[in-house]
């Protein structure tokens, strides 16, 4: 499969679901939005995107299946063996459009045996969208312009390290995670966008020792990769895997582009 012949196809999906996103936005009041089943919040933004999204996707992939947080997913039975299957999220920070502080993100990826190899990831509210594929390097693409991201260059004993924490999960985990660093900062951003900033060099480690889904994490997971980080289970260290029996993440910890490592032993 020819990754790179797919990523303006996958552009201009992106591009058709953030306008419908948008057209949302501007006449969104809070109180619009409906409850799903786990109380998780949903609006016609999200379903709009989803739409989009999935006619896109047909056209330019139509064997490939498709895992997303809006419709109904494939038994694990029936996908477990699939080679590759797309995740998406048509709208990652539902919280955040509802906030209106436009911190919210559309999330492409396409997993090869469990991990990711390409992504698309739209940040409607600021008109930006970032890509990658295995090997061929992170790219932001403002006004048809594509700039290379590179991650910023950190080691583990650095003093300063911005840390990126959610403004709603700031938990006694990820305060006590930060304490083995000297003189953090803390940088905060909603949904995907907390991976961007480290690949855009505004941020070096986000720690996520709190619940996210498959769909939340993989289309920025490869970004980030491809523009020199690295995204590592909390746990183990090694890396996180897609397509799983159980489509809720581990907790996990995001790097810029990361040395000593390996002799780093966590407090």
């Amino acid at each position: 499969m020819n990754l790179k012949s797919l990523i303006p196809g996958l552009l201009d999906i992106n591009e058709k679901a953030s306008k419908a996103i948008m057209e949302v936005y501007a006449t969104f009041n809070a109180g619009d939005e409906q409850l799903k089943s786990d109380d998780s919040p949903l609006t016609m933004a999200d379903q709009k995107s989803h739409n989009i999204i999935m006619e896109g996707l047909k056209k330019l992939t139509p064997t490939i299946q498709v895992i997303s947080e809006e419709h109904k997913n494939l038994d694990y039975a029936d996908r477990k063996n699939l080679e590759h299957v797309w995740c998406i999220d048509p709208l990652d920070g539902t919280k955040e459009f509802i906030k209106k502080n436009g911190e919210f993100t559309v999330n492409i990826a396409l997993i090869h045996h469990g991990a990711p190899i390409l992504g698309v990831m739209g940040v409607p509210a600021q008109d930006f969208a970032c890509y990658a594929c295995k090997g061929e390097g992170a790219y932001k693409v403002v006004n048809n312009n594509h700039e290379q991201l590179h991650a910023s260059k950190l080691t583990m004993d650095q003093k300063g390290l911005r840390l990126v924490a959610s403004r709603s999960h700031l938990n006694e985990a990820t305060q006590t995670f930060a304490s083995q660093f000297e003189n953090v900062e803390f940088v905060s951003r909603g949904s995907a966008l907390k991976f961007l900033i480290i690949a855009e060099q505004q941020a070096d480690i986000y720690p996520r020792l709190a619940p996210t889904m498959e769909w939340d994490t993989a289309a920025a997971h490869i970004i980030l990769e491809e523009a020199g980080g690295l995204v590592i289970r909390h746990d183990n260290r090694q890396p996180l895997r897609y397509n799983k029996q159980n489509l809720l993440n581990p907790h996990f910890v995001a790097f810029g582009d990361v040395t000593g490592l390996s002799d780093w032993k966590e407090a």
